[in-house]
């Protein structure tokens, strides 16, 4: 695992990457990462300090907290109840969940709002193939008796839908599991525009499905990285 001092910059830099992109929702949502914590310790993570945009986020501003919500001494800046009850949920039961993020994209709020979900039908969804799991509406997440149900709805896939929320995806670091919701948002940007023209959807066999995900998305890989810092470059964050 990286330094928690790299950690931090990678992370602060994502934020500033989800506004450039457009995924900022207000003061909400969050993107969360593990820190390298005491092997007697409980595991910690970092979080956006509640109260402020995406784009004032800084690698010294980001909050440190544990899986029980409680700040590491000197950490200072409240947390959103729900990013804690979503993303404490997960991390603590997900070994391989270093990274967790959350949008409220219009494209993934529109796919959460429909009864077929995301189809395999176009070629970013069709990575997702078997990885995309669905959680139903319990109304604002900042229940914690919401954890079990939610944990048990993604299971062991890497990208879950909020029905008529959002979107939610996991990973082993920042770099995966941005280029992993990077591709869930442009699925879901596809179906919206495809469901728009005349005519039929045209599927996808099976058999090739199952052969796609393998290609771009799944486990972790250096092509993740350089996607990621081709895009600070682009969007010119830099830490």
């Amino acid at each position: 695992m990286q330094s928690e001092a790299n950690i931090r910059r990678d992370l602060a830099a994502c934020y500033r990457l989800f506004d450039w992109l457009g995924w900022t929702e207000l003061i909400f949502n969050h993107i969360t990462v593990r820190v390298p914590t005491p092997e007697a310790g409980k595991p910690e993570y970092l979080i956006n300090p509640f109260g402020l945009h995406y784009a004032e986020v800084t690698p010294d501003n980001l909050v440190c907290i544990d899986v029980d919500g409680a700040p590491r001494a000197g950490s200072t800046g409240q947390v959103n109840r729900a990013g804690f009850v979503i993303h404490s949920a997960i991390h603590s039961a997900r070994d391989d969940a270093h990274c967790i993020m959350h949008v409220h994209t219009t494209a993934g709020c529109a796919v959460a709002s429909k009864e077929s979900g995301l189809r395999h039908d176009n070629f970013y969804s069709a990575m997702l193939y078997d990885d995309v799991a669905y959680h139903d509406y319990e109304g604002v997440t900042t229940n914690l008796d919401e954890q079990p149900r939610l944990v048990k709805s993604l299971g062991k896939r890497n990208h879950l839908i909020l029905r008529n929320h959002g979107l939610l995806v996991v990973g082993p670091d920042i770099p995966t599991t941005f280029n992993r919701l990077w591709v869930l948002q442009r699925a879901c940007e596809i179906q919206l525009a495809s469901d728009t023209a005349s005519g039929p959807n045209r599927s996808i066999p099976e058999s090739i499905l199952r052969t796609v995900p393998e290609t771009r998305v799944a486990g972790k890989g250096e092509v993740h990285r350089v996607i990621f810092d081709t895009m600070l470059r682009r969007a010119g964050i830099s830490f």
